[in-house]
């Protein structure tokens, strides 16, 4: 017979199933995947998440302390440059052999006097430029005279003043300049400049005027020394700001001004704008300020993530990757599986095939284990059809002898009544009354009065044969009267009773139905016979113990059988008994049997 799965459909119609989509919720894919998605990307994230501050704080520092020791030498620079300018002024200004010179050259009147003395002032300049070569420019300056340039080093520029130049500072008795561009002719480069006057005996003032190397405030002021790009602000001692770099400046420098003259009790870095600035006070009494923009500082910070960023995604390209591999492996080993289930439907005797994943070995060998197991049913299925047959037959042959002793009893009855033999009438009748209740005619369940009724014919049967020695009483509630009961309970007990209660002095057999609380009903049957040990007792309900040797010969362990179907338990029935004080057999069971139960045990004694 084939067979069939839960829903009627036979297993051969079986497919191999379709995977569903490989991310839809609930499949197996998508379940891997997340796990390591989290397994792969959760260290790096973690890691990232508790370095990330520290790291953060230490990039930052190391950028900030790198600004400002870049800062610190640029300023340090600047001064050396105001320094020297400070220095050499002073040498050409309170030198007292320069300055007599000074005096001669400008209260002479002959030519050949101011020539020699020149030469000796500008040999002197030459020899304090030599000995100095950040210096450029070097200029004795007279601002009434009609020439007011009275002694250079270098050719000036027509337009040579001091009135426009962007004053610096003031220091130690002289003024200073810049940045602005050199006053040599020959040149556009930004220079850094004193003005110091000279001592002189003159009533119109001389000044010296020195400016820096040409190419000096580049080498001072370089983005190299930060390896960012940087713009540089200086702020004068009136605390105006001047952008110092080629080009537009990225701040407005009075921002810059306002910005660095602001109070900041914090340590932290001060923005303005899309800039960080930083800030070097000199005790020459200037400023230096660089402004760094926040890309620029964070270059390195934002590498370290973007670091982390290809982390990350190589993390998760792995995951996806090795995810793919053991999809692959166990969607594989699936099919395989699935193919050895449908298999079953058509070659149930072929052995399945290993596939060398331990794993999935385990399960086809349990599976071979089930395979084997089910072969084996399907043939023990076959061969109970086969005994079903043969019982089939065999019950209908059982049935034709009781009919056939049925109907030969009521021959004998009717001869019994022609001839006027009304004592052998009796007892036939009695007899066909009995065989008809026990054969099944009825249902399996009975009420208390069918089955007292049955009793009774049977126990008058008893009397013809046992006459004088047993005395038998049945006693009924008339509330226990409908109560359920299954059919052919009582007679079992009372053949025992007469089996084993007999006396020698006259035996009595009492019968008692009771009701017992609300839902409760007592069968009871009691014997003033010889009573029985324990060991007697234990031999009554073996299969294969004594057996009665009068009425139907069945015995108390069909009595038990019929407890367990009906109710669920065989201890129900109870023996109480000792020697020589009587037997009492008691079963307690309920006053109702279950719908279900009675339906069933009805149409199974039908069949």
């Amino acid at each position: 017979m084939p067979i069939r799965q839960r829903g009627g459909r036979p297993l051969a119609s079986l497919r191999f199933f379709r995977m569903p989509h490989p991310f839809k919720p609930g499949t197996l894919r998508r379940t891997l995947v997340i796990y390591l998605l989290i397994a792969c990307l959760f260290p790096p994230i973690l890691f990232s998440v508790y370095t990330y501050s520290s790291l953060h704080s230490i990039l930052t520092n190391k950028i900030r302390s790198g600004i400002d020791a870049s800062l610190k030498q640029e300023a340090t620079g600047l001064e050396n440059v105001v320094n020297v300018l400070d220095f050499v002024s002073k040498q050409f200004a309170l030198d007292g052999h320069i300055a007599d010179l000074m005096n001669r050259y400008l209260t002479t009147d002959r030519t050949y006097d101011k020539a020699v003395i020149k030469k000796d002032i500008e040999e002197s300049i030459n020899v304090v430029n030599f000995t100095n070569p950040n210096l450029g420019l070097t200029v004795y300056y007279m601002p009434d005279a009609q020439d007011p340039v009275l002694f250079t080093n270098l050719a000036v520029s027509p337009s040579f003043g001091v009135e426009d130049l962007p004053p610096f500072v003031p220091y130690k008795g002289a003024s200073y300049f810049g940045p602005h561009r050199t006053q040599y002719k020959d040149s556009d480069n930004t220079v850094f400049s004193s003005l110091r006057v000279v001592q002189t005996d003159q009533e119109r003032p001389v000044y010296i005027y020195l400016e820096t190397n040409s190419n000096l405030f580049e080498k001072i002021l370089n983005d190299a020394l930060y390896g960012m790009k940087v713009s540089h602000y200086l702020i004068d001692a009136n605390g105006k700001a001047l952008f110092t770099d080629e080009g537009e400046a990225p701040i407005d420098p009075a921002s810059i001004s306002w910005e660095m003259a602001r109070e900041d009790a914090n340590d932290s870095l001060r923005s303005y704008r899309d800039y960080y600035l930083f800030g070097y006070d000199s005790p020459q009494g200037w400023k230096l300020v660089t402004a760094v923009s926040k890309s620029a500082f964070n270059k390195e910070i934002n590498l370290w993530l973007l670091r982390m960023g290809g982390l990350f995604v190589g993390a998760f390209g792995f995951a996806i990757v090795l995810a793919m591999m053991i999809w692959r492996k166990v969607y594989g080993s699936i099919r395989k599986v699935n193919r050895e289930i449908v298999r079953m439907t058509g070659e149930r005797e072929a052995p399945v095939q290993l596939m060398n994943v331990e794993e999935f070995d385990q399960l086809l060998n349990n599976f071979q284990v089930m395979k084997t197991t089910v072969n084996g049913l399907i043939a023990e299925i076959g061969d109970n059809e086969r005994k079903k047959y043969q019982l089939e037959t065999e019950k209908l042959l059982s049935q034709i002898n009781p009919h056939f002793l049925h109907n030969t009893l009521n021959t004998v009855q009717w001869v019994a009544r022609a001839n006027g033999q009304e004592e052998i009438d009796a007892i036939v009748t009695l007899l066909v009354r009995v065989l008809h209740y026990n054969m099944g005619k009825k249902s399996m369940i009975v009420t208390v009065r069918e089955e007292i009724e049955a009793l009774g014919h049977y126990l008058e049967l008893q009397r013809y044969r046992y006459e004088d020695e047993l005395r038998f009483r049945i006693e009924v509630e008339p509330a226990a009267e409908e109560a359920s009961i299954p059919r052919f309970l009582l007679q079992p007990l009372v053949e025992n009773a007469i089996y084993h209660g007999k006396s020698e002095e006259g035996g009595e057999i009492v019968v008692t139905v009771t009701k017992v609380g609300p839902d409760g009903l007592r069968l009871q049957v009691t014997d003033n016979g010889p009573g029985m040990d324990d060991e007697a007792i234990r031999r009554l309900f073996d299969d294969d113990g004594e057996r009665p040797r009068g009425g139907m010969g069945i015995g108390l362990q069909y009595v038990k059988r019929l407890l367990v179907s009906f109710y669920g338990s065989g201890d129900r029935l109870k023996i109480s008994s000792a020697p020589g004080q009587g037997t009492r057999l008691t079963v307690e069971i309920p006053t109702t049997l279950n719908e279900v139960d009675r339906d069933d045990q009805s149409s199974g004694s039908r069949r």
